[in-house]
């Protein structure tokens, strides 16, 4: 299946021919305040082909690398995408918590945080984390309970009871702690909510937090630093589109 990348922006010709004849893939640098779904329609348009699916959704306030199946074809790889493990670079804050566990709300929960608290701490709390692990997602996240989305029932004031869920968790690094905020590089299973990681891991650490910025830098064998943003494909079409309109007219000549 041809895959577009940043390195192989130059066969954008045949990558849009095999992607109309039997489906292509894209790796798309999804920008903050997007939603997926966003993505996805925005290449419809782009391409002209309806049959678009993504491979892993990011929340809006999310950045990262997207696997974007174009075609019949490419979309049935889609699940095969989205089993794969993903690393993240997440930042937490602690002490104040939001209802969303991320910064689409505000803060609306504050608990101290532990004077002592230091980056042996924190490194000794993250470590206990690896491996095999149950976690509760979000309220606010599009996983389902009797066919609802649980945002919906969230929204409206609504709590369910939400069933622990088994993740893995490969490694967690400490990159960063300025005393209320920390970063961390998560590499984990499909499935994990790294706002519920915020969470839990704010409590192990004996305050609360929540998520303030996130972006995946990879699925499987593949880097966010081989994806492409949305304008610069955009851009890419138009300047193949232009030629192959000019080599039209210069030929009717």
């Amino acid at each position: 299946m041809n895959i577009l990348t940043k390195q192989s922006l130059s066969s954008l010709k045949q990558w849009y021919a095999d992607a109309r004849e039997n489906g292509a893939i894209i790796f798309i640098d999804k920008e903050i305040s997007w939603t997926s779904f966003d993505v996805v329609a925005k290449l419809r348009r782009i391409v002209g082909i309806k049959k678009i699916g993504h491979a892993g959704t990011l929340d809006p306030l999310a950045t990262g690398l997207l696997i974007v199946c174009i075609g019949r074809q490419a979309t049935k790889l889609i699940s095969t995408y989205q089993n794969s493990h993903k690393a993240y670079i997440a930042t937490i804050k602690l002490g104040a918590s939001t209802v969303s566990l991320d910064a689409e709300s505000p803060e609306s929960e504050f608990v101290d945080i532990p004077h002592h608290l230091n980056e042996e701490i924190i490194r000794e709390v993250l470590n206990s984390f690896i491996g095999n692990t149950k976690q509760i997602p979000p309220m606010y996240s599009a996983l389902k309970k009797n066919g609802i989305p649980l945002y919906h029932k969230a929204r409206k004031g609504i709590q369910v009871e939400i069933e622990p869920r088994d993740i893995h968790i490969e490694y967690i690094t400490l990159d960063a702690f300025d005393g209320i905020q920390l970063t961390i590089t998560v590499h984990c299973s499909k499935g994990t909510y790294i706002r519920s990681l915020a969470r839990d891991i704010a409590e192990k650490l004996g305050t609360v937090g929540y998520l303030t910025a996130l972006r995946r830098i990879s699925s499987g064998d593949f880097s966010v630093e081989d994806s492409l943003n949305i304008k610069e494909f955009e851009q890419a079409m138009h300047v193949m589109q232009a030629e192959e309109f000019q080599s039209l007219h210069i030929s009717a000549e």
